[in-house]
């Protein structure tokens, strides 16, 4: 589909890439990774065609469409969500309208929302609707940067999970582990200029990039014993009428050995942040606490208790009340009724993605990180806005000229150079790299203090979280444990549920044909029932076009995926009826 042959790119003298290639088919599944500033973002404007490269070959083959979504930054539209979800399409029917709201319902949207302004949503949502009107659009290849920056857990699952059965090819970059390894099947490294691929997850490409430096290492190590060997040998030798043709000779050997290069030491970032002031065992309590947004009641009579020492993650629906009971944690909403009783000792801070309004624009990213009471040398705090992407001189910035998402991490840097002994944090990981949230999470798991986290990044939950709260429906259920083992659990309660629940839960299973030399019957068969299931797809399809029916969001997302299931099986048969044709 896609064929990259030798290219070239340079910019101001900086060789990004030098005779790189790489093969993009219908169905590859490719995560992008490499330092930044390697080339990540020029190879993707290289495919939309948005960049020439400097020399070799970049073959697209013909009628191919390629679609991208942006890191941030969605174009302005004066078109509502729904329609700017289906702008692709000139006049969209029943079905198309029905598909467009059912991805919108997965990526967090209500039925009320589909007749917003675009341009009144925030920067986050309209991502969402750029990402629906790119799905609905489905290219022949999907450029997605940073694609889950801006979903809730619960939308960046229905994200990957509809990715898992997209139909084209898939290109992302991302720093979120576990999506890479839940919808990709091979990592492209960009190092040394070139581009190179390893089939497997991302675990997998780390064990095969050790493995290399390893070897690289024992052969540089062989090579530099022959090159001492070598050069001891000239030494003892060129000044001796006897030998000194052999020195010459072994001079010219030296001089046309290609020397093996070690690549800069990529060492694992570690950060110790400065450790706050113990608090007894009981942090933080909402007691009978009750909150509700106009009608909508969010809770009513909770009780939740705080213990030293716990890192617990809040995972839940979207609109479940996951960011409310952080609030309240925090302080930072109150609740309607009951109480918020701190611990002795207590110091809470709070971490939002939208907390750069406490920035002072006027000053420089490093005045900014270094203006609290601890002190800290500036060297160490050097070192930790380098590790959170902000390297070199560009902690000379003015606060006022970053993006949303530099801001979001100089608030994060600030907060965790003078932390409090409560942690409360909101998407921590949103706008940084992967070699930033394994020094997060180092940093954060030898923190002694209590931490509560939102998180859409698996990886950074089961990596951090000891304990998982389960906010469902008004209620919060508390689990021990990660939230791999969290998932474990609410397999077994669906299975305890009975056969029902688990049949419902089950994909719909793919029927062979079996092989025979006269097909016209099976033909015949398999063409009446795809004509059944197009019209169950109306059908399912009519009953979305209920506005009645999304007050009950469990039962548009079961529509939702029967949709998915039933348009897979008329791919299927479709394919089939090909197959045997022929």
């Amino acid at each position: 589909m896609i064929t990259l042959r030798g290219v070239q790119k340079a910019y101001g003298g900086q060789s990004l890439f030098d005779g790189a290639s790489l093969q993009i088919n219908q169905d590859d599944r490719y995560a992008l990774v490499g330092p930044n500033g390697a080339g990540k973002s020029t190879l993707f404007k290289m495919l939309l065609g948005e960049v020439e490269p400097d020399g070799g070959e970049l073959q697209i083959r013909r009628g191919t469409a390629v679609g991208y979504l942006p890191q941030e930054n969605p174009p302005l539209s004066e078109l509502s969500v729904l329609d700017e979800a289906l702008a692709h399409h000139d006049d969209p029917d029943g079905r198309q309208t029905a598909k467009a709201k059912a991805i919108l319902m997965g990526l967090g949207f209500r039925v009320a929302d589909f007749e917003k302004p675009v341009k009144a949503l925030s920067g986050g949502w309209a991502m969402r609707v750029a990402m629906a009107r790119l799905l609905l659009q489905e290219p022949d290849l999907l450029l997605l940067d940073e694609p889950t920056n801006h979903l809730d857990l619960e939308s960046l699952l229905w994200f990957q999970e509809y990715l898992q059965g997209y139909p084209g090819a898939i290109f992302v970059i991302s720093h979120d582990r576990a999506f890479i390894n839940a919808i990709c099947g091979a990592i492209v490294s960009v190092q040394n200029h070139d581009l190179k691929v390893y089939r497997g997850d991302y675990e997998a490409y780390l064990r095969e990039r050790e493995a290399e430096k390893q070897r690289l290492i024992s052969a540089w190590t062989q090579q530099q014993a022959e090159i001492r060997d070598m050069e001891d040998f000239i030494y003892r030798n060129r000044a001796r009428a006897s030998t000194a043709g052999r020195a010459q000779s072994m001079i010219k050997r030296l001089d046309k050995l290609e020397r093996i290069e070690l690549p800069p030491d990529a060492k694992e970032i570690k950060i110790r942040f400065p450790q706050p002031q113990r608090t007894g065992v009981k942090v933080l309590s909402l007691k009978k606490v009750s909150k509700a947004y106009g009608p909508v009641k969010v809770y009513e009579n909770l009780d939740f208790d705080l213990e030293r020492g716990w890192k617990m993650a809040f995972v839940g629906k979207n609109g479940a009340g996951k960011s409310t009971l952080l609030k309240m944690l925090a302080g930072v909403i109150e609740a309607d009724a009951g109480e918020r009783v701190l611990g002795i000792n207590v110091k809470v801070g709070y971490f939002s993605q939208h907390r750069a309004g406490q920035l002072d624009m006027d000053s420089t990213v490093l005045k900014e990180a270094l203006n609290n009471d601890r002190m800290n040398a500036e060297m160490m705090v050097r070192t930790v806005l380098g590790t959170f992407l902000f390297p070199g001189d560009s902690v000379y910035k003015k606060i006022g000229v970053l993006s949303g998402g530099e801001k979001s991490r100089v608030a994060l840097v600030k907060l965790l150079l003078d932390p409090p002994n409560v942690l409360l944090l909101d998407e921590p990981t949103t706008h940084l790299d992967m070699a930033s949230v394994e020094a997060l999470i180092g940093a954060l798991k030898e923190f002694e203090g209590t931490i509560c986290t939102i998180s859409h990044d698996v990886h950074f939950l089961n990596s951090l979280a000891d304990h998982v709260v389960h906010v469902e429906d008004g209620k919060v259920t508390v689990y021990p444990g990660n939230y791999e083992y969290f998932q474990r659990r609410q397999a077994q309660k669906l299975a305890e549920a009975g056969p029902a629940a688990a049949k419902a839960a089950a994909p719909a299973p793919v029927v062979e044909a079996p092989v025979k030399r006269d097909n016209s019957k099976r033909i015949e068969k398999l063409k009446k029932e795809a004509a059944a299931s197009a019209v169950r797809l109306e059908e399912l399809a009519g009953q979305l076009s209920d506005p009645a029916l999304y007050e009950d969001y469990a039962k548009v997302q079961a529509i939702g995926d029967e949709m998915h299931q039933v348009q897979e099986r008329m791919a299927e048969l479709e394919a089939e009826v090909e197959r045997l044709a022929a």
